[in-house]
């Protein structure tokens, strides 16, 4: 079982993750935090907020490219932590293995840019403002035609809710939201409800292994920002339940969707695959412990393999 470290997000954890909290519940009150935040991070500000401005172009379909390119979605959200976990991940898997692919990666803004890529990360923030941007980039249906070739992706919380087949929420949102769509999960935006009630739990997540001595992995810090679970999955045989959270609560007022005694006592599900497909609740990028993305790059470097054998 999970053991809960509970915390206000505002007030006890890092700047970078202050920062990506405000900006997921006031977009456009990012001018404001400027004058509260060191140089470095104001540089950070700006990258998040930053809007594409490249044309796009045709993505090129049935080859991949020549070197391992990692995409990161950089519309909006947490892709510079991303960018930093997946660099250190990298970095980690070429000291252990001399064979590792020497994975690159980059910011995607532009169909150019994901036309590049091998594999691609959609990161967290607020799904419904990484879906508007990306239709006025004309990413949209690249994105859909990228997850319906089979490359690698993975998303984390909004991530996870724009590559989900249906998504839900306790109220909702005007106009919907778009989807990318390819995984069959039905997911549950803000399940745990509003951001002051975000929260830090220990997962169990046995795809990492252990060590020499077959010890189980050490728990994960998963960090749940106005995160959304799995409420539904709806291909069975294709859908792997990766993680679940245990013993947590909706708070008052969200309907807890209907499940089987034996899944409820089981908790939440927080991670998922389908295929190539890889989605999380909870935000990796945001502790120090780079365990999963340097499982995904391993993943991604199996896909590699098989694709050029």
């Amino acid at each position: 079982m999970g053991h809960w470290h509970f915390q206000h997000p505002l007030r006890q954890t890092s700047t970078t993750t202050v920062l990506l909290c405000s900006l997921i519940s006031h977009p456009t009150n990012s001018p404001s935090l400027l004058p509260h935040l060191a140089p470095d991070n104001q540089t950070l500000l700006c990258s998040l907020t930053s809007h594409p401005t490249n044309p796009p172009s045709p993505i090129a379909q049935g080859t991949l490219p020549k070197m391992p390119t990692i995409g990161i979605l950089s519309l909006q959200g947490g892709f510079q932590e991303h960018l930093t976990a997946l660099a250190r991940a990298a970095a980690s898997l070429s000291a252990s293995a001399a064979s590792a692919p020497a994975f690159t990666p980059t910011p995607v803004r532009t169909p150019a840019d994901l036309a590049r890529c091998t594999a691609l990360l959609i990161p967290g923030g607020e799904s419904t403002t990484i879906a508007h941007l990306a239709a006025e980039s004309a990413l949209l249906d690249p994105l859909r035609a990228f997850v319906a070739a089979g490359r690698p992706v993975w998303g984390t919380c909004a991530g996870a809710i724009l590559l989900a087949d249906e998504a839900v929420a306790a109220s909702a949102k005007k106009g919907g939201q778009a989807l990318i769509g390819g995984l069959a999960v039905r997911v549950h935006r803000n399940h745990f409800g509003r951001q002051i009630e975000s929260f830090v739990a220990d997962l169990e997540l046995p795809f990492l292994g252990g060590d020499e001595q077959q010890q189980p992995a050490r728990p994960f810090s998963g960090v749940f920002i106005r995160a959304p679970v799995v409420e539904a999955v709806l291909d069975p045989a294709a859908v792997e339940t990766m993680a679940r959270l245990p013993g947590r609560k909706t708070r008052a007022g969200i309907d807890r969707p209907s499940e089987s005694d034996g899944d409820a006592e089981a908790g939440d599900i927080v991670a998922v695959r389908q295929g190539n497909i890889f989605a999380t609740s909870f935000h990796p990028e945001l502790t120090d412990d780079i365990r999963v993305h340097v499982w995904w790059l391993g993943e991604v470097a199996k896909y590699l393999e098989k694709e050029t054998a």
